[in-house]
């Protein structure tokens, strides 16, 4: 009797182990629902780069201001959840092999001055993203080497996978997300 169970046991296990039912449907991958690829866990990103921003000087509130529409320079949607960063280019510098690098600053960031600080603040909703300059004196002579002309490179992340990355290089960010300098939008306002 006990061989018998045993046998039978192992015939029910054997049964199991060897059933194979239909495949299932694709499942999403991408953030609009689109099937993707097996694998692929579905971050998508979007990188653009705007030239000569100008800024606009607010009397009342004493800062400067610029707003940038998404949809003037990408199809990309950006979700409430998702992260916006804005990096500030600050110069290009050549190496001793002759290579050439841009420096990107991640803003907010300080300057400061004999006058006082000043602060180039982002924030962002799904349509538009505003970068300020707000300072600790008085900002209407404010120099148009710094409101003037200026170059910002804009990085949408999904917010899940931006929680995770080290945002502080702009290099470690495009790495992370398979982005390459071929794969930046670059615009200009002028």
């Amino acid at each position: 009797m006990k061989k018998t169970l045993l046998l039978l046991g192992t015939f029910v296990a054997l049964f199991f182990i060897s059933c194979e039912g239909p495949t299932g449907p694709p499942g999403t991958n991408g953030r609009d629902g689109r099937d993707g690829a097996d694998g692929l866990d579905g971050r998508e990103a979007q990188v653009f780069e705007v030239e000569d921003v100008d800024f606009n000087y607010i009397a009342e509130n004493n800062l400067y201001e610029t707003i940038l529409v998404f949809e003037d320079f990408t199809s990309f949607e950006v979700l409430p959840n998702d992260a916006v960063l804005v990096y500030q280019y600050d110069r290009t510098v050549e190496f001793e092999d002759g290579n050439l690098n841009d420096v990107w600053n991640l803003i907010p960031q300080t300057f400061f001055y004999e006058e006082g600080s000043i602060q180039f603040v982002p924030g962002h909703t799904t349509k538009d993203v505003e970068i300020l300059i707000t300072g600790n004196f008085d900002l209407s002579d404010l120099s148009t080497d710094i409101t003037q002309g200026q170059i910002f490179r804009f990085v949408i992340v999904p917010g899940q996978a931006a929680a995770k990355m080290d945002k502080s290089s702009i290099t470690a960010v495009m790495g992370s997300l398979g982005l390459t300098e071929e794969d930046v939008k670059k615009m200009s306002l002028k």
